[in-house]
């Protein structure tokens, strides 16, 4: 595990003690942020469910202002914190430990980029669409990055979120979602 690219670039990041905890791969993430690069400049980032911190910090590292961490897990949080450390973050990131729905509505801002990544055996990504929507949570031009399993295909419309983009990395998915009026679609 370690930042792919930008100012922390190579710096290697500490792995959860099991499987638990399923970090994104490389590969897999190196697609996503060659894909949001435009958003992320001086952007809003929450990593809804950090696991490690890792897409946080990536966001981070390449060129946004903030990531907020949120987590239900005691041992992700203790591992994002642990991260942040390591690259010497902390005047970016702000941790808010508890369930992704009062976490959002601890947010005093909205964001450029929303990154979804719990556990894929959880069947809560809908629920997570609707407290975004409820919260207003991202801003009027901003993505929601889906990271998710193959057997859990997301529809094309989700409230008033369209897919732009959907990509298959082996098991994975990758599903960025817009809003429907912001020019994009």
């Amino acid at each position: 595990m370690r930042i792919v690219a930008g100012k922390f670039k190579g710096r290697k990041l500490n792995p959860p003690k099991d499987d638990s905890i399923r970090p994104t791969t490389d590969k897999v993430k190196e697609a996503i942020f060659s894909t949001i690069g435009s958003y992320l400049d001086g952007g809003v980032v929450v990593d809804l469910f950090s696991g490690t911190g890792g897409l946080g910090l990536e966001a981070l590292s390449r060129g946004a202002k903030i990531c907020y961490f949120c987590d239900s897990s005691p041992e992700s949080i203790r591992l994002t914190k642990s991260n942040i450390q390591l690259c010497g973050a902390e005047n970016e990131c702000c941790i808010i430990p508890g369930d992704y729905g009062k976490a959002l509505s601890k947010i005093p801002e909205k964001a450029d980029v929303i990154i979804l990544d719990p556990p894929f055996e959880k069947d809560i990504f809908i629920p997570c669409f609707k407290k975004i929507y409820e919260c207003d949570a991202l801003k009027a031009d901003g993505v929601i990055v889906v990271e998710h399993g193959v057997s859990g295909a997301l529809p094309d419309n989700i409230l008033k979120y369209v897919k732009i983009k959907e990509k298959k990395y082996g098991t994975v998915l990758v599903s960025l979602y817009v809003e429907l009026n912001n020019g994009v679609c």
